[in-house]
């Protein structure tokens, strides 16, 4: 057997594994110019029978192309929120528009998340016995993208995020800011409006850090998709044009006091550090 015929095989078994499960449908709309990204209203999302309360009374506008962080302590809610944002969970209770349509059933999300959103996970989540291209081409399968176009779009997209030359290691051989450009490269793989990154620097130390978020703003505006990281980290919050807040649950600050690019704040303490 080839390298090719060898890598096709790993990518057509793991491509073979079932698909989350889909329980209802998207009512279409035309959406305006001026329609939200994702709207939510009054998002309330329990656990236990209601006993424990992930989100309260939550309204949300997000726009196309804006730049958000999410922030909270521990148990405040932050992931709760992008779970819901990206269609990985159904609230409890409320409303959620995508481009302006009612999102009535939950199995929408599925051609949602394959199309339009991608996710930057804290873990990686890379599939450990392929490579970082295969990695990478898992995400277009399902969209149909032939052999070649796929790899040969997969190898773009690597070298897109500095990883040209490391395509072909497996994720045990990377480390972990590497993994996590990887993850990146998968995550925006099919262009998506929406890239959502929960906490993504969580697992890196700070130069990896600095380099995987420098990647996050670069990316966003070459593609001008809409960016919402979560982190409990406000110096990385600072750096994003809005910042929302939660606490116990609830939002208790939306700014959007932060106006400066957020590339901007990187350079800055270079210049600082130089001058000293």
């Amino acid at each position: 057997m080839n390298v090719n015929d060898s890598q096709s095989h790993r990518l057509s078994r793991v491509s073979s594994l079932p698909a989350l499960e889909s329980r209802d449908v998207i009512q279409e709309s035309g959406p305006s110019a001026r329609t939200p990204l994702v709207r939510l209203e009054a998002i309330r999302r329990t656990f236990d029978c209601g006993l424990v309360v992930a989100l309260e009374s939550i309204d949300l506008t997000v726009d196309a192309a804006e730049v958000v962080a999410v922030v909270g302590h521990s148990g405040s809610g932050k992931s709760s929120l992008m779970s819901i944002i990206g269609g990985c969970e159904s609230p409890t209770s409320g409303r959620i528009y995508w481009r302006g349509a009612p999102v009535e059933r939950f199995s929408a999300w599925s051609r949602i998340r394959g199309s339009e959103i991608g996710i930057v996970f804290q873990d990686f989540l890379l599939l450990p016995s392929l490579t970082a291209i295969e990695n990478v081409e898992m995400s277009l399968m399902p969209r149909g993208v032939a052999g070649a176009e796929r790899r040969r779009r997969a190898a773009a997209l690597l070298d897109e995020v500095g990883l040209g030359k490391r395509k072909h290691h497996l994720p045990s051989a990377l480390s972990g800011g590497e993994r996590q450009r990887v993850a990146i490269a998968r995550a925006i793989a099919n262009k998506p409006a929406l890239l959502l990154a929960d906490e993504p620097t969580g697992n890196l130390d700070s130069t990896s850090a600095a380099t995987v978020l420098d990647l996050l703003f670069e990316v966003q505006r070459g593609y001008g998709m809409t960016l919402v990281i979560v982190t409990h980290d406000d110096d990385l919050a600072a750096r994003c044009p809005r910042r929302i807040r939660l606490k116990d649950g609830r939002i208790v600050e939306d700014s959007r006091a932060h106006r400066r690019d957020p590339a901007d704040s990187g350079t800055e303490r270079a210049g600082r550090a130089a001058s000293k």
